[in-house]
């Protein structure tokens, strides 16, 4: 009889890790590989891509603490990367472009969804 139930537990589980080993190879990101490649272009290509994108994708909820602001965030991107205020002001708003889709429309309507510190924006 224990043999019955330990073979129905196992079931399962078996069909489980059969299909994660089936499963296709995770997908790069577009809006992260977009992300690195606009940092390039824009003269931050130094940066590790992987370091990029997670301070990149970092910024969009620090901005969603309240009192922060944009400033706040490239102060603290300056901050980790180890980079000057000045491209680290660049990548915050090329990572708000990037990540934070809601805030760019929002923008682009007029609307200013986050407490903005950064000139021109």
């Amino acid at each position: 009889m224990n043999r019955t139930r330990i073979a129905a537990l196992a079931a399962p589980l078996a069909a489980g890790a059969l299909a994660l080993s089936m499963a296709a190879p995770a997908q790069a990101d577009d809006g992260v590989d977009s992300f690195v490649s606009t940092l390039g272009s824009s003269g931050l290509g130094d940066i590790d891509p992987a370091t990029a994108a997670q301070v990149g994708q970092s910024v969009c909820p620090m901005l969603a603490e309240p009192g922060q602001q944009a400033a706040d965030a490239a102060a603290h991107v300056a901050d980790t990367l180890g980079q000057p205020l000045g491209p680290a002001t660049m990548f915050t708003g090329l990572a708000i472009q990037a990540f934070c889709p809601g805030a760019v429309a929002a923008l682009a309507n007029g609307n200013s969804p986050l407490p903005f510190g950064l000139p021109g924006f």
